[in-house]
C-alpha cells in the first residue's frame, strides 16, 4: 500500500473517530441488565399482524420526532394485544413524556404503559 494511501485512510478512520454524532460502542444506551426479569420483554411479543403493525407504527412516530435525544429513539416498544409497553432510558423526565405522547399519537393513551426511566 502506498504512503498516500495510507495517509488517506488514517485520516479517515481519526475524522470518523472523532467526528461529533458519532457514537462508539462503550457510548451507546444500553439498559439490557434493567431489563431483565421484566414483564412483558419484546420476545413475548405476538406475532399477530395487528400487534407488528402497532409496534411498527409507534416506532414511527417516535422515530420522527426530531426533537428526541438517540436514547429516546432506542427504547423498546412491546405490543401485545393492542397495549404498548414502552421501555427503556431516556435523558429526561420532559423526555419521558414526549416519547408517551408520540405512542399515544398513534394508539390512545390508555393503551400505553409507560415504563421508561432517566438516565442519570
Amino acid at each position: 500500500m502506498n504512503i498516500a494511501r495510507q495517509l488517506s485512510l488514517a485520516s479517515l478512520t481519526l475524522a470518523l473517530t472523532f467526528s461529533p454524532g458519532l457514537l462508539t460502542h462503550a457510548q451507546q444506551p444500553d439498559n439490557s441488565a434493567q431489563n431483565r426479569g421484566q414483564s412483558p420483554t419484546a420476545d413475548k411479543q405476538t406475532n399477530a399482524q395487528s400487534d407488528r403493525k402497532l409496534a411498527q407504527a409507534v416506532r414511527k412516530a417516535i422515530v420522527a420526532d426530531k426533537d428526541l435525544s438517540m436514547y429516546a429513539h432506542n427504547v423498546k416498544v412491546i405490543a401485545l394485544n393492542g397495549m404498548v409497553t414502552l421501555k427503556g432510558p431516556v435523558k429526561s423526565d420532559d423526555e419521558k413524556q414526549k416519547v408517551a405522547s408520540d405512542a399515544a399519537s398513534v394508539s390512545s393513551a390508555d393503551k400505553i404503559t409507560n415504563q421508561l426511566t432517566v438516565k442519570q
